[in-house]
């Protein structure tokens, strides 16, 4: 069986289709008996030619259309001129026919073009309010934030300088009956003192003398045996050992410390309107545009965008 279908072409992930005739046993990008046209879906001028009266001509002998070509065909109005072929019109009665067709349905898209506009326009400010929403939220979440840090930390100083109270007031505590001992003390002790002295007077002054006698003797050896052991350790000292000496350490030169290069904040298109991040996405490079659109963003019309620029 002879059928119309469409042959892929193009590079991976920027296609485009050939509407040929083939015979249905071969395969896609096998043999082919002719080709009527092109096709491209992918660019926004959404590209189609066709040659109709060859298209005409193998649908008369009996080829059949594949379900997407056949829905190409319905929409350029071929298969309804077919329809009127076949009831033996003439190609005046054909074309008026077509006209007709041509106004009704571009009356109809224009409506639709106008309601998906109006679509369009509803979901981006949807989407406008639930963003400041958001916004809204997080500035609430974040005064909210302070406010408990704020009473928490007047909270911390002031069990501080209350503890610190307690502290100062036990150490007065602890050194009032100290002072009033050390207060009392002098006075008592010039009595006392002076009766120790008057009874230990001449006791001390034996003592000493015969001390001195006593003491005299062995401090005359112990000198000369320090002399000697002087003299030996002399001797036995080599001139490096006497030389060297701790030195104190050199200060150290303090390390540069390598100033951290604040980074840039990266845009991303969470913290922008959708107009703003739609405009930038529009104004921008697409290689500038590594890691703007994130995994967070659920608006519609900037995923649109986005996709729109890396299909460009």
């Amino acid at each position: 069986m002879i059928r119309l279908r469409l042959q892929r072409r193009g590079r991976k992930k920027r296609p485009y289709y050939h509407l040929v005739v083939a015979d249905q046993r071969s395969p896609r990008d096998g043999r082919v008996i002719e080709r009527l046209g092109r096709f491209d879906n992918v660019s926004e001028n959404k590209q189609l030619i066709l040659d109709e009266e060859r298209v005409i001509h193998w649908l008369r002998i009996g080829a059949q259309p594949s379900d997407t070509v056949r829905t190409i065909l319905k929409k350029e109005g071929i298969l309804y001129k077919m329809h009127l072929l076949r009831w033996g019109k003439s190609e005046e009665e054909i074309e008026e026919a077509l006209q007709q067709w041509k106004e009704n349905k571009e009356t109809s898209d224009e409506e639709k073009q106008v309601s998906r506009k109006q679509r369009q326009k509803a979901q981006l400010e949807a989407e406008e309010r639930e963003y400041k929403k958001q916004l809204e939220e997080k500035a609430a979440e974040a005064a909210r934030q302070a406010k408990i840090e704020k009473a928490e930390a007047e909270q911390a100083k002031a069990q501080a300088e209350a503890e610190a109270a307690e502290a100062e007031a036990e150490t007065a505590a602890e050194e009032t009956p100290e002072t009033e001992a050390k207060t009392e003390e002098p006075a008592e002790a010039p009595a006392e003192e002076k009766k120790a002295e008057a009874a230990e007077e001449p006791v001390v002054e034996e003592e000493t003398a015969e001390a001195a006698t006593e003491e005299e003797e062995p401090k005359a050896e112990e000198k000369a045996d320090v002399a000697e052991k002087e003299e030996e350790v002399k001797a036995g000292e080599s001139p490096a050992e006497e030389t060297k000496a701790e030195e104190p350490e050199a200060d150290k030169a303090p390390e540069p410390v390598s100033e951290k290069k604040e980074e840039a904040p990266v845009k991303v298109s969470t913290d922008m309107n959708a107009n703003e991040a739609i405009d930038h996405i529009k104004n921008t490079p697409l290689e500038d545009l590594k890691g703007f659109v994130t995994d967070d963003e659920d608006r519609v019309t900037v995923q649109r965008a986005w996709e729109s620029k890396q299909a460009e």
